[in-house]
């Protein structure tokens, strides 16, 4: 299985899924004109990854911001790693200033059974 790597923009996210480490990051702003576009790849990525049974996934989210398209991008993103149980874990990074994204991660966590770890950074 191949890596997926994309460089952030000024709208998007730093992308980075690693299939031999099993460390999946998405790093900056996530405000895309279209956010089922740039995320449906990612999407299908981990469908395949989450196909092929990994001992483990850790994906590690620390965004400054993100809009209400991409919220929901993420909840699907999430969801498909639910599929591995104990074996998944999103780490949430939050600025220590940064109150609400810190809830975000934590409203996530409150919806969802994959497990959370919130990491002050």
């Amino acid at each position: 299985m191949n890596s997926l790597l994309r460089e952030a923009t000024s709208k998007s996210p730093f992308v980075s899924f690693d299939p031999k480490s099993g460390i999946l990051e998405l790093k900056g702003r996530s405000i895309p004109e279209n956010a089922l576009d740039f995320y449906k790849p990612l999407m299908e990525w981990i469908d395949a990854w989450t196909a092929t049974q990994p001992e483990k996934t850790e994906l590690h989210v620390q965004l400054e911001y993100f809009n209400t398209s991409s919220s929901k991008c993420l909840l699907d993103l999430f969801k498909r790693l639910e599929k591995l149980g104990s074996k998944a874990v999103v780490v949430w990074k939050y600025e220590s200033d940064d109150e609400d994204m810190l809830e975000a991660g934590e409203d996530y966590e409150a919806i969802l059974s994959v497990p959370f770890e919130m990491k002050e950074v």
